[in-house]
């Protein structure tokens, strides 16, 4: 069978693209990383693949806020190209400046069920952590299994994957978009403590409304996370291998997409 085509998107200040291939390649997709002008040139067109990646770093050396430069591109630069993409219902993950990038571009979350379709598209944005600084320590992941996203399609098991970030905080614009995201599953992944407990700093590393790590759209089919589930694909990438530990891999939810966007 033909494997699935990924396009990595890279802008210049991105730096995990290559992490990102690697995943989707170990997941069973043919991976290529694309610079944001191939598409914009149009030597490169989205038509021509199943998933797209936005995979973490810095984007234009995030001069205007964490991915803000790049969220500008894919809202009004890229967009004939990203829209249509999402709506035919291809798979999308956004990787921390990735995720950015898709909250502040108004195309994650999206829509939200019940809504008139009225006023701001961005709902929500990732700012400072609460922390006051760069965070990067390993965390745990919980999915929620009635989640639509189909990056966490059939998961119950925990990730363990690093985070990296300065500008991780999620928050909704206000309580209305908390409760659909609630109500309505979208919130796909949340931070956890080790041992299953109330979670205290640093299990939640940033201050996340709600614990939230990762959000899905309604359909589910576009997902954006802090952590980088990319770092954890080999057992021995686990921090304390050596000791004997290991499990908890992110590559998971690499293969759901990937056989997703087979379908696609």
């Amino acid at each position: 069978m033909t494997k699935p085509r990924v396009l990595i998107l890279h802008a210049t200040g991105t730096n995990r693209d290559r992490e990102a291939l690697q995943a989707c390649e170990l997941a069973g997709g043919q991976a290529e990383i694309v610079h944001v002008n191939q598409l914009r040139d149009r030597s490169r067109s989205l038509r021509d693949y199943q998933m797209l990646v936005l995979p973490g770093g810095f984007s234009y050396g995030d001069d205007l806020g964490a991915g803000k430069l790049w969220a500008i591109d894919l809202g009004h630069a890229l967009r004939e190209g990203i829209e249509p993409f999402i709506e035919t219902g291809k798979p999308v993950i956004g990787i921390c400046n990735g995720f950015q990038a898709l909250v502040k571009s108004g195309l994650l979350p999206g829509a939200l069920p019940g809504a008139d379709g009225a006023g701001s598209k961005v709902h929500a944005t990732l700012t400072r952590n609460a922390s006051n600084r760069f965070e990067c320590r390993w965390v745990w992941l919980e999915p929620d299994p009635g989640s639509p996203c189909v990056f966490t399609a059939g998961s119950t098991a925990r990730i363990y994957c690093p985070v990296a970030h300065g500008e991780g905080r999620f928050v909704p614009r206000d309580e209305g978009v908390l409760r659909v995201l609630q109500d309505h599953k979208m919130i796909v992944v949340r931070y956890a403590a080790q041992d299953g407990g109330p979670l205290t700093y640093p299990d939640n590393p940033n201050g996340s409304v709600a614990d939230i790590a990762g959000i899905c759209n309604a359909s589910g089919t576009v997902f954006g996370l802090m952590p980088h589930p990319e770092d954890h694909v080999f057992p021995e990438q686990h921090p304390r291998w050596t000791r004997g530990e290991g499990g908890n891999l992110g590559l998971e939810l690499f293969r759901n997409g990937i056989r997703f966007a087979g379908q696609c």
